[in-house]
């Protein structure tokens, strides 16, 4: 647990798309969803607003489960994905 009381999420693979504008943190997720395991966690950083729609939509799509989104460690918005496939 945090010092705040979340559960402390630690990624199986943290994908970093700083600086990247939609669609491509959305590919790169794509892209890089096979490198992980079935159950496992892969974090996508980016501060593209359209993030916060693009990722559950193309979880959704794709038949992986979003968990949400909280922040890396710089403060960069983070979501959360686990492959379900």
């Amino acid at each position: 647990m945090t010092p705040d009381g979340t559960p402390d999420v630690t990624p199986d693979l943290e994908l970093d798309c700083r600086g990247m504008l939609c669609p491509m943190p959305v590919i790169e997720l794509a892209r890089r969803i096979g490198d992980v395991g079935v159950g496992a966690l892969v974090a996508v950083v980016t501060a593209d607003p359209a993030a916060r729609v693009d990722v559950p939509a193309w979880c959704r799509m794709r038949g992986q489960e979003y968990v949400g989104e909280d922040a890396a460690g710089d403060g960069q918005p983070r979501h959360l994905v686990r492959r379900s496939a």
